[in-house]
């Protein structure tokens, strides 16, 4: 009997109730839930953070960006205003010396076409040009006519005269030039000097 008894305890456990498969899984299930809930928490920030950044970043670039636009618009003349302090310094040379007594004419004009030429090329410099109109066909879009005039012996449409030089800045217009225009030559009456 005592080895029945040896027997049914040693056979009762594996024989017995045995937890169902799942039970340990069951218990497993809140423990990786937690982790997936945490992991996700985890990346939610890591994103917030990123954004939160990426906004900044933005904001910052913005900022800059407005800055460098202020800076450009305050300055945007620095070229050109460098380009024209020797031509101002040259007209004041000019003006001192005709203030002399003994001041001579011809060595006053050629400082003053000197000047002329470095003002010149100081504008060329930064991209301004003067619009060749003298002889060429009236164009409304670059010339301004001030007056016309009969010329039989031109082209009508034709420009005779420049009152005052126009200028491109990059080939766009700064300044129409100021031109007096040919027109037909006065008509002449034939039919009237025929009949007598």
């Amino acid at each position: 009997m005592a080895e029945k008894s040896l027997d049914q305890a040693s056979a009762s456990p594996a024989s017995g109730p045995s937890p169902p498969p799942d039970a340990g899984a069951a218990s497993a299930t809140p423990q990786s839930g937690t982790d997936a809930t945490a992991a996700l928490q985890a990346e939610n920030a890591a994103l917030q953070d990123r954004v939160l950044r990426a906004l900044a970043e933005a904001d910052n670039t913005r900022r800059r960006a407005a800055r460098d636009v202020a800076d450009e618009r305050l300055f945007a003349v620095t070229g050109l205003a460098r380009a024209l302090l020797p031509v101002l310094d040259n007209l004041r040379r000019a003006i001192a010396a005709s203030e002399q007594p003994a001041s001579q004419g011809a060595s006053l004009i050629e400082g003053v076409r000197a000047t002329e030429r470095l003002l010149i090329g100081a504008l060329e410099g930064v991209g301004v040009q003067r619009v060749d109109a003298r002889g060429a066909a009236f164009d409304p879009s670059r010339h301004e006519a001030m007056m016309e005039v009969d010329d039989p012996a031109t082209v009508p449409g034709t420009v005779r005269d420049v009152m005052e030089d126009g200028y491109l800045l990059h080939d766009r217009l700064l300044r129409p030039a100021r031109v007096t225009v040919t027109r037909r030559g006065p008509a002449r009456d034939d039919h009237v000097e025929a009949n007598p």
